[in-house]
């Protein structure tokens, strides 16, 4: 989701562990400027602009990485593909294999502009060429970024001259959202896939955020609603109810909160419905509970911004309300029967009745089905709370349910941040999947389903790769 704001950016390393240098060449700031085109109407979105694809978004020209002597490594292509910017690279000494790689949510601006992954340099350096699109839209619009992304295999034969022999697909964040639907949308196109702190649950998404503000709500004794077409005026509203709220919880923006027992109860249940009891857990819910919100409503802690009844639960893309928590049972314990205290937040807590469903085509907001047909390894932090790591339980159970578990690899990542992943995590966990794609050979993974697992103080510890100065919990010695 939006890669540009302060506490939601992919933190990856610069530093690049590699046998042979790679380097981009850094043309002087003025040539930057001179090099970019400004940008485009759309000849398929009405209203849109395309950025130009040879840019980055800050300016600077995407040119061929290079060796240390200054020697191109790679040939690279840019253009604009139905209303979408692309690139491509191709290493000089391309091992035949391509990687798709699927952005995350962009907001809801109308220019649309395409990037280089985050693994770009690896792919290369391990012989991959790859592609990328900026989506011919931006919003959570994932079935057009399934689509897009797809059609990046025939643009890449047409301007490398030659098909590519196997494609992998990879995306971040709603990319990885992209990525689960692409693979089960187009089964053959695909030989394995990399979703990493992706929305693998689908409209479950919209069910976390609409559990986390009904409950902190009923917790604070504060009525609210939830209108399926909201008034212009609702933000307002939704701001002074926010505000009879967060004192009862001990919460406030841009602070540490200082818990009330309600509070306290509060962050039981957001834990529960995140993923289950988990280390770190208590540090993650302080970093998100001081985190602003997303636009219009930065100003108030993070979860209380994305509250589904201010789109009347559509995301902004389906054709009615896509949550759900009628026969939703909140904890705040593990114990094996409700408590009275549970009991009652279950009969006070507000009930809503979704009107649309996930979609099972690429319409609205797609389905997950959990039906891969090629392996899939994702990556996931596991105190990420705006995607929460229960996205991973959800495909694991819904892969588990079709037969398709042993398919599916999941990791637990130590970290609090959304896609809060280091350079070598990434690296080990593409590694992988190409090894398990070519031999057949199923890499580790951590047992997310099983809830004594997961509260283990050492969960998370196998693939964690260096430390996060925000996840207070060291792995045990």
């Amino acid at each position: 989701m939006a890669e540009t704001r302060k506490h939601l950016v992919i933190a990856l390393s610069a530093v690049l562990s590699l046998g042979t240098p790679l380097v981009a060449a850094t043309p002087p700031a003025s040539a930057a400027t001179a090099a970019c085109a400004a940008p485009t109407p759309s000849t398929t979105q009405p209203g849109y602009l395309v950025a130009d694809p040879g840019c980055d978004s800050s300016g600077a020209p995407f040119v061929p990485l290079t060796d240390a002597s200054g020697a191109p490594l790679t040939r690279i292509h840019t253009g604009i593909h139905e209303g979408a910017a692309y690139r491509v690279e191709v290493p000089v000494r391309w091992n035949g294999d391509l990687v798709v790689y699927a952005h995350g949510y962009r907001g809801t601006g109308t220019t649309v502009y395409v990037d280089s992954p985050g693994l770009r340099a690896h792919y290369i350096e391990r012989g991959f060429a790859w592609a990328a699109s900026s989506y011919s839209t931006n919003g959570y619009d994932v079935g057009q970024g399934v689509r897009d992304s797809y059609s990046l295999i025939d643009v890449f034969g047409r301007v490398a001259g030659t098909s590519a022999r196997s494609v992998y697909l990879t995306g971040a964040s709603m990319g990885g959202h992209v990525t689960a639907v692409g693979i089960e949308e187009y089964p053959r196109a695909f030989v394995g896939a990399m979703p990493y702190c992706g929305v693998l649950g689908d409209t479950e998404l919209y069910d976390y955020f609409l559990d986390a503000n009904v409950t902190a709500a009923a917790l604070a004794g504060v009525p609210i609603d939830f209108p399926l077409a909201p008034s212009a005026d609702f933000p307002d509203r939704w701001r002074e109810r926010i505000a009879r709220i967060l004192p009862e919880l001990g919460v406030t923006a841009g602070a540490p909160p200082v818990l009330t027992v309600a509070g306290r109860t509060w962050s039981d249940v957001v834990e529960r419905r995140s993923g289950g009891q988990r280390p770190g857990f208590d540090g993650a819910f302080a970093y998100w509970s001081a985190a602003r919100s997303l636009a219009p409503l930065d100003d108030l802690p993070f979860l209380f911004g994305l509250y589904p009844g201010l789109t009347g639960g559509t995301g902004g893309i389906a054709d009615g309300n896509v949550t759900d928590n009628r026969f939703t049972v909140y904890r705040s314990t593990d114990k094996r029967r409700p408590t009275a205290a549970e009991w009652r937040l279950n009969a006070e807590v507000l009930r809503v009745r979704r009107t649309d469903r996930a979609d099972p085509g690429l319409d609205g907001v797609p389905r997950v089905d959990g039906r891969p047909r090629v392996p899939v390894l994702s990556l996931h932090d596991i105190g990420d709370l705006f995607v929460p790591f229960s996205m991973e339980q959800v495909y694991a159970e819904r892969a588990a349910r079709h037969g398709r578990a042993r398919l599916f690899v999941s990791r637990a990542i130590r970290g609090v941040g959304h896609c809060d992943f280091t350079q070598s995590e990434l690296r080990q966990g593409f590694d992988d999947l190409v090894g398990w794609v070519r031999d057949g050979r199923r890499p580790g993974g951590d047992a997310i389903l099983n809830r004594r697992a997961v509260a283990d103080p050492a969960f998370g510890c196998r693939w964690t790769v260096g430390v996060r100065p925000d996840f207070a919990e060291p792995c045990p010695a």
